[in-house]
């Protein structure tokens, strides 16, 4: 055996050790988190990056906007925060909807790794908070303003010392001020867990610095994206897709260039953005543009900055997936996580075995809040919750689309018994929608229906941000279009699918997610 591939042999084996001290450090990160939607549904990021802010390896959990976001988000850090700077013990954090994952509600925290007195490397991850104060996280707020606090790119930890000055903004700006305390030092104890086992690995096989291990995952990677392109055929292809929007509906479009060593997506001519909280930054836009072309081109291949530099995308400054500040995007995911399907949508001509209908795409997370007398309490408690749901992905080729599951997102959904338990919330009724899943070939994947009420005297607000209601998941190739979503309560009273709505204490709230698009002809 030559030394070459002897060398290449315990690089692999890096690899997948250096998989665990990531999968270690997201798992500290879930077990830790005080929000329910991190320690029960995973909606997070954990990585690890090199001194040039690429991504080396990510945990296997995580959600594409998250992680592809997080992709970005250490380029902003070393540009705030120089290599030459950072020393032992320090952490830094925002929350910047463009210079992280795309809204308020999730931090992103980044630490340097030191081994030995010298930095090697940087470790980050992201979760999602409950409440960060304003409006709440819903689309009603007209700037970025109004949806609560911003965090810029600020020191959070120095040399060991926490910014206590920071921790106590962060407090009284939320609704729920130990949970979102509790997740911001359940986040920066991730990071540190992730370097102790770093230093172990580091340790383990000698090394010195991460550099040459980074260079050929990152080589490697993009390499074998490359050659996944040269496969495909050359040419460009173009997809529209009608969505709800906020009060009227919005047009997607999409054009995909496949062109010798590179993938690119154009969204010149979608609608510009809105003046409600749907718009999207470019940094979820990528994140899960590139997530659809991965899907289809190279599922195979280690999300990394490698794999992920063949892939480029744009969008006109200011259109609805180019928002620019101050324009509001709490509920950015609305739009965002639709984009896999615009891809398939392109892709569907070219690669026609490969690229599934359209599902529900969007996550529809019930978000509520109110006032509830807990058991045992003596005074009343805010709560704000949200319950991740899903309806059904779109038909596979060869395969049934999956039933209530959140396709692209991958969060888990919110147990029923753990929403109970952190507010008022009964479910009286949690089943399949059977039959919404269009026909086909292969069928789309069924919804679900739930009715919801609650066991206070006190109304309770519903913050709505739901898709697929006036525009249901069409189908491909002679496949029929799932079932529309729908938003009522039991009496029949019609709610919007956007926006704050009250219910008062005796409605019970009727949720029908939507079914998946059928592929080929019944």
């Amino acid at each position: 055996m030559s030394a070459h591939s002897h060398k290449e042999i315990d690089f692999q084996i890096m690899w997948n050790r250096l998989i665990a001290v990531v999968g270690e450090q997201a798992q500290v990160l879930i077990r830790t988190a005080f929000s329910p939607i991190v320690r029960e549904c995973e909606d997070i990021s954990a990585g690890i990056f090199d001194l040039k802010g690429r991504m080396i390896a990510q945990a296997v959990t995580g959600t594409p906007g998250h992680v592809n976001s997080m992709a970005e988000s250490v380029g902003h850090f070393l540009r705030h925060f120089p290599v030459s700077s950072m020393k032992e013990g320090d952490a830094y954090i925002t929350n910047d909807p463009w210079m992280g994952t795309g809204h308020l509600n999730d931090f992103v925290i980044t630490t340097p790794a030191f081994h030995k007195g010298r930095l090697v490397g940087l470790f980050s991850c992201t979760s999602h908070l409950m409440d960060i104060g304003g409006l709440g996280n819903g689309p009603e707020a007209t700037d970025v303003f109004m949806e609560g606090l911003s965090i810029p790119m600020l020191k959070l930890i120095d040399r060991g010392r926490v910014n206590e000055t920071l921790m106590a903004m962060i407090r009284a700006n939320t609704r729920l001020p130990v949970d979102t305390e509790g997740d911001t030092y359940s986040l920066a104890a991730c990071n540190d867990v992730g370097v102790r086992a770093l230093c172990d690995m580091m340790d383990e096989f000698r090394l010195d610095t991460l550099d040459p291990l980074a260079d050929f995952i990152i080589e490697r990677s993009r390499q074998a994206v490359l050659d996944k392109i040269a496969a495909l055929p050359q040419g460009t292809w173009s997809h529209e897709m009608t969505i709800d929007g906020y009060n009227a509906p919005l047009t997607l479009k999409a054009r995909l260039t496949v062109s010798e060593g590179q993938v690119s997506v154009s969204y010149d001519g979608s609608p510009p953005a809105v003046g409600r909280g749907i718009n999207v930054p470019m940094a979820y836009t990528r994140a899960y543009t590139v997530f659809g072309l991965a899907c289809a081109i190279s599922p195979d291949v280690p999300n990394n900055a490698g794999s992920l530099a063949p892939y480029h995308v744009e969008a006109p400054e200011g259109s609805v997936l180019n928002a620019l500040r101050p324009a509001p995007v709490s509920s950015r995911h609305v739009i965002g996580q639709m984009l896999p399907d615009m891809v398939f949508g392109c892709l569907r001509a070219p690669l026609p075995d490969r690229v599934p209908a359209e599902g529900t795409s969007c996550l529809w997370n019930i978000a509520v809040r109110g006032q509830w007398l807990p058991k045992g309490a003596v005074a009343s408690q805010t709560y704000a919750l949200a319950i991740t749901t899903n309806g059904g992905t779109g038909a596979r080729p060869g395969l049934n689309g999956l039933s209530a599951t959140a396709f692209p997102s991958g969060v888990h959904g919110t147990p029923v018994e753990i929403a109970e338990i952190q507010c008022p919330l009964i479910f009286w009724e949690k089943e399949l929608r059977e039959n919404s899943g269009g026909a086909g070939q292969t069928k789309g994947g069924d919804g679900q229906t739930m009715r919801i009420g609650t066991t206070q005297k006190q109304p309770f607000e519903l913050l709505a941000a739901f898709d697929r209601v006036d525009h249901p998941a069409r189908g491909a190739l002679g496949g029929q279009d799932g079932a529309a979503g729908r938003v009522e309560t039991a009496s029949g009273r019609k709610l919007a699918g956007k926006g704050l709505q009250v219910l008062e204490p005796d409605e019970v709230l009727v949720l029908m997610t939507p079914g998946g698009g059928g592929l080929g002809a019944p």
